[in-house]
């Protein structure tokens, strides 16, 4: 367990920018030390002061540079590499300097596969020449001249490794997901059938009983009526289990349509959030399955945004179009990073989506040229005869 810690906080650690800053002081305090403590023959030239200053100066641009070697892989290695050559053009040790190797070993872990090995080799024909004519203390290997593809080599096995455990723990997520999903069918399966079956008997028992003996055919109905209440619950709960909605959702769905976007949008007035709703178009009856859609869509936009883009203004547009109806949500905040439909409690972008690709529709989702973020969902609606009568005017409800 003691290992276990150790090694969790060592891979929290290497990844944030405080092991690059040690990392960094470390290089840069081996090098000093080496600068100004070897003899002059380790260089293969005399030396003097001066040579030592420039040797401390370029020690310190390397360190600097390896404080960026995540984020700037490639330049970090083309840069340590430059000042590595630099060294040994002016006698002050070999090319391969130990901040080029860890620009090297960070292209291979940071960087695409083709990029990195391009950077190395780049490395090889630059090193191997300088080892030759200008490191003459040094016999001519082919050890030195392999040394980038080494370093760059560590880079991609460490690279591989992480990308397969990370793939690893995703397929082992997913797995568990569709397994507790699996259970959840099952349960859904036996407490629908038991229930609809004894509903089933009990309904029959009164209706034959109903004419000769009524005090007996109430009962049946009356427990018939108990359980279907009891598998009503029985069935939220396990749904509330397979997908879990916003804290604040009514127990009854069936108010979860189109027409109730002018009270949702008031509730999110009423919790802080600046919102205003506007109605295109000639309302027509909308498919259940569309109808909830629509309201699903705006609901988890307005949840999300005064979750991740605290003081931002929100418009929702809905536009009955011929063939189609049309929601839009618009903010003007920052939101996150990967857009603010990313909660920490529903399924955020993946759910709509979800939900507007089962009616047949497409979603688009993501921030704003101008600021803010977007999401718009088209749903086709089926054409009807007699559309129910509605306002043909646009209706604008402002916050």
């Amino acid at each position: 367990m003691r290992w276990r810690g150790v090694r969790k906080v060592w891979r929290t650690l290497g990844r944030s920018r405080i092991f690059d800053g040690l990392l960094a002081v470390l290089v840069l305090a081996s090098e000093t030390v080496a600068a100004l403590t070897l003899p002059p023959e380790f260089y293969g030239s005399p030396t003097g002061p001066s040579h030592r200053v420039t040797a401390v100066a370029i020690a310190t641009a390397g360190a600097v540079l390896l404080l960026l070697r995540r984020r700037r892989p490639v330049a970090v290695a083309l840069a340590t590499l430059v000042l590595g050559t630099l060294c040994a053009l002016l006698g002050l040790g070999e090319p391969l300097t130990l901040p080029c190797t860890i620009g090297l070993y960070s292209v291979g872990r940071y960087a695409a596969g083709k990029t990195a090995w391009s950077v190395s080799a780049v490395a090889v024909l630059v090193s191997g020449p300088l080892y030759q004519l200008f490191l003459e203390p040094l016999p001519y290997s082919a050890v030195p001249i392999a040394l980038p593809l080494v370093f760059t080599g560590m880079g991609q096995f460490f690279r591989l490794r992480g990308e397969l455990r990370e793939r690893r723990q995703q397929q082992a997520a997913d797995d568990a997901v569709r397994a507790e999903r699996r259970r959840i069918a099952r349960e859904l399966h036996d407490v629908v059938a038991h229930h609809i079956t004894t509903i089933n008997v009990l309904v029959g028992a009164g209706r034959t009983t109903m004419a000769s003996d009524p005090e007996r055919a109430q009962e049946a109905l009356v427990t018939a009526e108990r359980m279907g209440r009891e598998a009503m619950a029985e069935m939220r709960q396990l749904l509330h289990v397979l997908r879990v909605e916003d804290d604040g959702e009514p127990e009854d769905h069936s108010g979860a349509t189109a027409a109730a976007l002018p009270a949702l949008v008031a509730q999110a007035r009423l919790a802080g959030l600046p919102a205003e709703l506007e109605v295109t178009g000639r309302a027509v009856p909308l498919p259940s399955a569309v109808d909830h859609a629509v309201y699903r869509v705006v609901q988890e936009s307005l949840t999300n945004t005064r979750k991740h883009a605290h003081g931002a203004r929100v418009s929702v547009r809905l536009a009955y179009l011929p063939g189609s109806v049309e929601v839009e949500v618009l903010d003007d905040g920052l939101g996150g990073k990967d857009g603010v439909q990313q909660d920490g409690g529903g399924f955020g972008l993946g759910g709509m989506a979800e939900r507007v690709a089962l009616c047949g529709g497409q979603l688009q989702t993501g921030p704003r040229p101008e600021g803010g973020f977007r999401v718009r969902a088209r749903i086709p609606v089926p054409q009807v005869r007699d559309p129910a009568p509605a306002d043909p005017a646009p209706v604008k409800e402002n916050r």
